[in-house]
């Protein structure tokens, strides 16, 4: 019986059955590496989708940034509802790794926000990996950090069972020991209370409370509440309870960890000592017993990664575990899972970039005795380690890179090519114009400010491409200035911020985007009429042939989508890039002729892709603001007093949730900061 049900929301069309046809095939027959090369607009996510189908494998999804990888697992969670869709990323907000700079004599000690909810979704996505086997995994580059060890994650959880022997204080215990945290307070994800002869829970990967009743030394009942109102939403006869951490260690290992840790500092302390490094060693023997004092005592440390290779037992040198490691393998080993590198052109290049950049920071760190050389282990995989771990891959792309397009040659390999849109739509028209200002021409911002209202008239979104983040904010705010709605998007602003600014502006809410690379690849905006790219005959990375075409992609999905190219100098990447978009239209234009296609403009339901990121207390927040907006617009101070009543009868009733939940409101709606933890990048809001 087949895992996968893929919901198909229409036939195939264009070039779309030939490449699932012969990518299957590929697979099936033993292809290690195929490129699906995909003009942007002509559904290789659904393609990549009845892949998934047909070979009926678990499957990760890499992208090269967070924002495409949320869109993507939106995209195949209505594509295969029935399954299992996770999003797996960082879970930083705000990350500063520690660092040594030895000329400054300056150490930066790590410094980071988490995002509670993007850890919720990592915990889901490593749990049905070890629980389904009809598992997508959409994931960022974080996929190839280091991550506990997925036999101790498993080996450590707690299965729970109506009727089974247990009482409350062993299994407050248990809890304690798979890092749950004991609370009296409100419950979140990774915390357990008593109350009464009940004890209750909130698992890391769901936003749900479990209440295991007793009677006397058995669980006489579970059941599932909702964790605003408490209702009871079900009854379940068992239970598995996951590690509240992914670096779990039993106590055996724990205590073999430990001394190893020891034995790698004396030896470290005795190099130091013969290399005549004092000031090293000092610092190195406090820190080290400081850190161990604590793994022993409460079972974690900060930085607690930086001794991952003691903990799992690995050899000096090997490669981390990492969320790789969770999919299935064969009985020799061998991956069992299907890789498809999404827009692969840069993602490729990001993995392969990863560790160096990693091992210069741990060497100063290890040289200047801030860590033990065994830090150096906590590290991303290295390239060749990633392609050994992946096994049979897809890469995709509107581009491929020498890579991609290396290895996918016969006989291990194909590339397929997928350029006809089954909506008939055709590449966007180019126009070129002058950067600077020459006789009647007033220079490339205002002429684009002109071309805009022109497309905002008639109800269409823009783009504009820059090339730096202040040159993204200096545009949003002169635009601002001139009375027209915009915002900027860049990699400074955090993951769920980013996916609420897209959806906002495919809703309509503002009408101008700027942004600098984050707008290139496979985001999907079919309200885009017009993308503006500003200096676009500066030669490099931001306007290399690749990224141009895909910057040009970006008015692909839109009948009237047309790109002005603002350039004086026509560079040998404008012209491959103009080149290849013409060429690209003319079979387009050919196939929609020979068949009476009447090109139409994509049509996609627009939806918030950052709510399944969005925390409990949020949801609620916004459900009560968009309730209560009109009330407090006639009478704002009636109102406002009501609702401080109702806060100071949650209080007095101990339900702080809820309490909290209508702080927030009076703040938002007074025009307040909601008090919270920021991250300490600021936003400059643009409209």
């Amino acid at each position: 019986m087949a895992n996968f049900k893929l919901h198909v929301p229409f036939p195939p069309a264009g070039d779309q059955p030939k490449a699932i046809k012969d990518l299957t095939k590929g697979l099936k027959d033993g292809l290690v590496h195929q490129t699906l090369l995909g003009a942007t607009g002509t559904g290789k996510t659904y393609t990549i989708a009845n892949i998934i189908a047909n070979i009926d494998k678990p499957t990760l999804i890499m992208a090269h940034n967070k924002t495409l990888a949320a869109q993507l697992a939106q995209e195949y969670k209505e594509f295969f509802p029935e399954n299992a869709v996770h999003y797996f990323v960082s879970y930083y907000d705000y990350y500063q790794p520690e660092a040594y700079i030895s000329h400054s004599d300056t150490y930066i000690e790590k410094e980071a926000q988490i995002n509670a909810e993007i850890d919720r979704l990592r915990h889901a996505a490593t749990q049905a990996l070890l629980t389904r086997k009809d598992v997508i995994i959409v994931a960022s580059v974080s996929a190839i950090y280091g991550l506990g060890s997925p036999e101790s994650y498993e080996k450590q959880h707690v299965k729970l069972l109506v009727g089974a022997k247990e009482d409350r204080a062993s299994l407050i215990r248990k809890m304690v020991g798979i890092y749950f945290e004991r609370t009296n307070a409100d419950l979140e994800p990774g915390k357990v209370r008593a109350i009464g002869n009940s004890l209750e829970l909130m698992p890391v990967n769901e936003r749900a409370i479990y209440r295991i009743a007793f009677d006397e030394d058995k669980i006489a009942a579970i059941d599932t509440l909702d964790p605003i109102t408490r209702a009871r939403t079900d009854s379940p006869e068992s239970l598995f309870v996951f590690p509240a951490k992914h670096f779990v260690t039993d106590d055996e290992d724990k205590e073999r960890a430990l001394n190893d840790i020891r034995a790698e500092l004396d030896e470290r302390l005795e190099q130091l000592k013969r290399e005549e490094k004092p000031l090293e060693a000092e610092r190195l023997k406090r820190r080290t017993l400081h850190d161990l004092s604590l793994i022993r005592e409460m079972g974690y440390t900060s930085g607690i990664e930086n001794y991952s290779r003691h903990f799992d037992g690995r050899a000096p040198g090997e490669a981390p575990h990492t969320l790789l490691s969770y999919f299935p393998h064969n009985a020799d080993g061998s991956p069992d899972f299907l890789t498809v590198l999404d827009e692969s052109h840069v993602t490729v290049t990001q993995i392969g970039g990863m560790y160096a950049g990693d091992q210069s920071r741990k060497n100063n760190l290890v040289e200047f005795g801030f860590r033990l050389p065994s830090a150096r282990d906590n590290r991303p995989l290295k390239f060749e380690e990633f392609e050994k771990r992946i096994g049979q891959v897809i890469y995709t792309s509107a581009t491929p890179g020498n890579y991609e397009r290396e290895h996918s040659v016969a006989p291990e390999g194909q590339i397929v090519q997928q350029i006809i849109r089954p909506t008939g739509l055709i590449d966007p028209e180019l126009v070129i114009r002058p950067v600077v200002e020459t006789g009647d021409f007033k220079g490339q911002v205002a002429d684009f400010i002109a071309e805009s209202e022109k497309t905002i008239k008639g109800g269409g979104r823009v783009l504009a491409t820059t090339l730096t983040k202040q040159m993204a904010e200096d545009l949003a705010s002169f635009l601002s200035e001139k009375g027209i709605k915009a915002e900027y998007l860049h990699s400074d602003i955090k993951t769920i911020d980013r996916i609420t600014i897209l959806t906002e502006f495919r809703q309509g809410k503002f009408d101008i985007l700027v942004g600098v690379n984050l707008l290139r690849e496979g985001l999907d905006l079919p309200e885009v009429e017009l993308v503006g790219i500003l200096d676009a005959d500066k030669e490099g990375f931001l306007r290399s042939e690749t990224s141009l075409i895909q910057t040009i992609g970006r008015a692909a999905r839109n009948v009237l989508g047309r790109v002005i190219l603002y350039a004086d100098v026509m560079t040998g990447s404008l012209e491959r890039a103009i080149g290849e978009t013409e060429r690209r239209r003319t079979i387009q234009l050919a196939y929609n002729k020979e068949h009476g296609i009447t090109p139409m403009t994509i049509k996609k339901e627009i939806k918030d892709i950052a709510a399944s990121m969005r925390s409990e207390h949020q949801k609620t927040l916004h459900t009560m603001l968009t309730l209560d907006a009109q009330l407090y617009a006639e009478d704002p101070k009636a109102f406002m007093k009501d609702k401080r009543q109702q806060m100071e009868e949650a209080v007095e009733a101990l339900d702080f949730e809820t309490a909290a939940i209508i702080r927030d409101e009076i703040y938002t709606l007074e025009g307040k900061e909601v008090p919270e933890k920021k991250s300490t990048t600021k936003r400059k809001r643009g409209r």
